[in-house]
């Protein structure tokens, strides 16, 4: 037996190498067994899509969509950089349901249990609701229409160009615009998770994550993992009260201590002692935070300076120092070129490979081949075929009529194009409709491209209105306030459209409907429509110098917008001296890098920066990414002493330090509103100024 044995293993291997023994493929059917996600809840029935649809998920998502939007709001208005908060909406809402039910199971009142199902319905409505405070622009193109924006530039800052923030056009506009991204992938859906396979990693990831929870082993885990982001919430929300008695006044407490200088401290660079931001740098990547500091060092540490040594040469001497015309002119452009020409070679590299793609997909359907891109079919995914098996069935169960979706799209689109002119006069009806044709195709490119790299091009797309829209309408047609309205329409059909198919397989992989994941993405949009705005009002009428460079929120990219937009409709005119020529070296220069991090690979691309994050310090300083360093210096020394338990209680504890942080600002915005003032100064000065300030006293 043993010789029959040991040449049929001979043969098998030496023949084609495709020839498997029974005991080979024994082990493979153990293997697949253990592999296999959807055995493990084998016994557990899923629930009707109503049924996953319950009262308790919406209210767990609506005090969940309340605190991240917070979150995302604080992130918005201060550096513009926004980590993806899927896996802590995951783990609250797991906490906090399962929390629930425990209790009333133990009482005898349980009548639902708490499913998988339930739990990715809170995690995309709470995505859905917090995502709003994102695509509404409230720190881009919807802020960069306000007064306070418009005085930072010379140009275009009429009345016609400007709209300051009113809680009622705010929450219409959202209204009117947020639903048809929805829509318009709805038909698609099939297409885009069965047909074509499309990996969508963060969706994949959640959905990993919830499976995870609802096993014995993986509950306990989870557990554990809300009990570090409760420290850590309670640490940061503390930590932020505490500093809060130190800013009795401008440029007082720790965010002004000059950790490097007080040389280093006039150039941006220190340390913010922002729990935030210490967060967001153990959740961002390592390429990420180094490309930040690499631009930080590069404008700041290098460029300003010696563009300042030329003051009086390349711009006038007595120029205001935030004037458009003068060094702030450099920063701003600067940084916009390089956005524009990263965003641009994606735009083309994403495009250019989804057509590929479903070229590929068209002509290979015969053969029964998926998409050539990445989502070519492993040994490890060719083994959980039960898997897909069952949820492809119970994906296509439950099926939301076509009809549904393209009556919903065009009623929503004929609100929309009669509601936007009468918010924005400058927004003729003509320009709505040309958006609304070509809508649905860039919102299935954006769709699709995600699901290929995870990659959500809405901002692009939400340019290409603003230089196109804006130069239509004309510059002594309020142009400027057209672009910035045209961008924000098309950044939340791209933007809802990417979400939702993330969100479809999330629902694929864990079993929930695709109606009951619609709805709630339907109901979290329409609570995000309200929240955000609300939340957005809170901090508009809290801090008076919001936008203002070098306040507590400057909301960077709201100037950035606004340029561009002045830019499509008036052309360089408002560039100062030899400023152009350095826009054009730095937009080839990006296109250039993300070139050569394509041609070297996977590997060593991981060493070269990205321009996209090497461009927001150019504006901004580099305060916040000597937070975001820490943050993944934290991390790197924790993988490096136990690895484990880094990549288990990582991602919770930089969630509780960004959650508690980011909660913090509700009850300082509060504060601020009745009065109520911190009641000690902190400042820090040099020998000098100390001197001088003694003498003072003394008289």
């Amino acid at each position: 037996m043993d010789r029959s044995n040991s040449v049929n293993r001979r043969e098998g291997h030496t023949t084609n190498g495709t020839k498997k023994t029974q005991e080979e493929l024994l082990v493979q059917e153990e293997e697949q067994e253990v592999l296999s996600v959807e055995r493990i809840f084998e016994s557990k029935q899923v629930p009707s899509w109503q049924s996953q649809l319950t009262l308790r998920a919406f209210f767990v998502s609506l005090i969940l969509g309340i605190l991240f939007t917070f979150i995302v709001m604080k992130l918005n208005l201060t550096t513009g950089i926004i980590p993806s908060l899927n896996v802590s909406a995951g783990l609250l809402g797991f906490f906090f349901v399962k929390t629930w039910t425990k209790f009333l199971d133990k009482s005898g009142f349980l009548k639902q249990p708490f499913t998988r199902q339930e739990n990715t319905v809170i995690q995309t409505c709470v995505v859905a609701s917090s995502g709003i405070a994102f695509s509404g622009g409230f720190g881009s193109y919807l802020f960069g229409m306000s007064e306070a924006i418009a005085k930072q530039s010379t140009e275009a800052n009429a009345a016609d160009n400007v709209k300051n923030p009113s809680l009622g056009w705010m929450t219409t506009f959202l209204f009117v615009v947020s639903f048809l991204g929805l829509f318009s992938v709805v038909p698609l859906r099939k297409i885009m998770i069965i047909d074509f396979k499309l990996i969508y990693p963060s969706g994949t990831a959640t959905a990993h994550l919830i499976n995870s929870f609802h096993t014995p082993q993986g509950a306990k885990l989870a557990k554990k993992q809300v009990k570090a982001l409760g420290k850590f919430f309670t640490f940061s929300f503390l930590w932020g009260f505490f500093q809060w008695f130190f800013t009795g006044g401008d440029n007082c407490g720790f965010g002004s201590f000059p950790t490097f200088g007080l040389k280093a401290f006039e150039n941006r660079f220190y340390f913010d002692f922002s729990a935030t931001y210490v967060g967001v740098g153990m959740i961002c990547p390592y390429l990420i935070n180094v490309s930040l500091l690499v631009g930080g060092i590069l404008s700041w540490g290098i460029m300003w300076p010696l563009i300042e040594d030329r003051k009086g040469h390349w711009y006038p001497a007595d120029q205001s120092p935030s004037s458009l015309h003068g060094i702030q002119g450099y920063r701003v452009f600067i940084a916009i070129a390089m956005i524009l020409g990263d965003g641009l070679y994606n735009f083309i590299k994403v495009l250019g490979r989804t057509l590929y793609g479903i070229y590929c997909q068209f002509r290979e359907k015969k053969t029964g081949s998926v998409l050539p891109v990445g989502a070519r079919a492993s040994p490890a995914e060719a083994s959980l075929s039960y898997d897909d098996q069952i949820r492809t069935e119970l994906f296509l169960k439950d099926q939301i009529p076509t009809w549904v979706a393209i009556v919903g799209y065009v009623s929503i689109a004929i609100i929309s194009t009669i509601t936007l002119p009468h918010i924005f006069h400058q927004l003729n009806w003509y320009y709505i409709v040309v958006i609304y044709i070509f809508a649905p195709v860039l919102a299935f490119c954006n769709a699709y491209g995600c699901g290929l790299t995870d990659w959500s091009l809405a901002s692009t797309y939400g340019k290409l209105a603003i230089f196109t829209i804006g130069a239509w309408a004309g510059a002594s047609h309020g142009g400027v306030l057209a672009g910035l309205a045209a961008c924000g329409v098309m950044m939340n059909i791209a933007t809802t459209a990417s979400d939702l198919t993330q969100d479809f397989k999330t629902g694929y992989m864990t079993l929930a409907s695709p109606r009951s994941m619609f709805i709630s993405q339907i109901i979290g949009t329409a609570m995000g429509c309200v929240i955000s705005p609300c939340v957005f009002w809170l901090f508009y009428k809290a801090f008076h110098d919001l936008g203002v460079p070098g306040s507590e929120y400057p909301a960077p990219y709201a100037l950035v917008y606004r340029n561009m937009s002045i830019l499509g409709v008036e052309g360089f005119s408002a560039l100062p001296k030899n400023c152009l020529t350095l826009c054009y070296i730095f937009f080839i220069g990006a296109i250039a890098i993300n070139a050569l991090r394509d041609a070297l690979g996977k590997n060593k691309a991981k060493y070269i920066p990205l321009p996209m994050a090497m461009a927001i310090p150019f504006y901004l300083g580099s305060y916040f990414v000597i937070d975001m360093c820490l943050g993944s210096l934290i991390l790197f020394i924790w993988t490096k002493i136990n690895k484990a338990k880094a990549d288990a209680f990582g991602p919770a504890v930089a969630s509780g330090l960004i959650c508690g942080d980011g909660i913090w600002t509700l009850p300082s915005s509060i504060l601020t509103l009745s009065g109520v003032n911190p009641p000690i100064c902190m400042k820090f000065l040099s020998r000098k100024d100390n001197i001088r300030v003694d003498k003072l006293m003394k008289h």
